[in-house]
């Protein structure tokens, strides 16, 4: 995972366990002998697919470069049970007592992010359909969030504004309609980003699909209407790639699949993954 030496997740493991310790862990100074040597066990509390091993690892080598790595039979992708013992780790007690909470919010997190898009991605398997995630991370974990969602089987949609052309309605209006915004769109950007426009409507799709887009989103419509939007839509151009997106519930995820679409962002698996149940046991030794 090559990526955890970005320049942004190294700040941001730095600025969460500065936001934690503060001026210190007073009660383990208070409490534990700094010579004291410990090892911590990871237990998952619920069913999980891990994900973020490497990240709670790096939050106590953030502590103590010295430390060892966390020892596992696992990566992060693998799927446990409730009562596993997935990694542990040995170091400084005063260490893993420190990292602890800054490392299990981080890895608690990620790996809700990866469950749930593995069980969306379980939905429509069998479909032409990708599962696609959106901008709606929590802010400061994108990049880890995004990850998560690798992990769990689906697919990245735009990293962030300066990564794609999405045109959204509030676009549409204040270009003066679709037609407008594509071929302005077309004439500033890169020749190697595509375009993409959100639409509600037949009447919409057409235009989208005459003025260039590269792909339509279909937004907020019931499994019956993007059915037929899709089918629309490859009889203007096959090659037109068709994302469907808004209200996508697990218990329905797959009716959309099936109508046809070729993507299916869904906001939840980031913004609404509930954390999974991880404890991180310590004795010493």
């Amino acid at each position: 995972m090559n990526w955890i030496n970005n320049g942004e997740v190294v700040s941001a493991i730095a600025q969460f366990l500065a936001e934690d310790i503060g001026r210190g862990d007073i009660t383990t100074d208070a409490t534990v002998d700094s010579e004291t040597r410990g090892t911590g066990r990871f237990l998952a509390k619920d069913y999980l697919v891990i994900c973020g091993l490497e990240v709670a690892e790096a939050v106590f080598l953030h502590l103590d470069p010295e430390i060892a790595e966390i020892e596992s039979t696992y990566n992060d992708g693998d799927e446990v049970e409730e009562g596993t013992v997935f990694g542990t780790l040995k170091g400084y007690a005063e260490v893993l007592l420190t990292g602890e909470r800054v490392a299990l919010n981080l890895l608690q997190r990620m790996s809700a992010v990866a469950t749930l898009t593995r069980q969306y991605v379980r939905a429509v398997q069998g479909t032409n359909a990708k599962i696609v995630d959106t901008r709606k991370t929590t802010p400061g974990l994108r990049l880890l969030e995004k990850y998560a969602v690798t992990v769990g089987g689906g697919r990245n949609h735009r990293m962030g504004l300066d990564d794609g052309v999405l045109i959204k309605d509030n676009h549409i209006t204040l270009a003066g309609g679709i037609t407008e915004a594509v071929v302005a769109a077309k004439q500033k950007v890169g020749h190697l980003h595509k375009i993409e426009v959100e639409i509600t409507n037949w009447a919409q799709l057409r235009e989208a699909i005459e003025a260039g887009a590269d792909i339509v989103m279909l937004d907020n419509q019931t499994p019956e209407e993007a059915a037929k939007l899709v089918e629309m839509s490859r009889n203007l151009n096959p090659h037109v790639l068709i994302e469907a997106s808004g209200g996508m519930e697990l218990e329905r995820v797959r009716s959309y699949a099936e109508a046809g679409v070729d993507l299916i962002s869904v906001g939840r698996i980031t913004h609404s993954a509930k954390a999974v149940d991880i404890s991180f046991k310590i004795q010493a030794g």
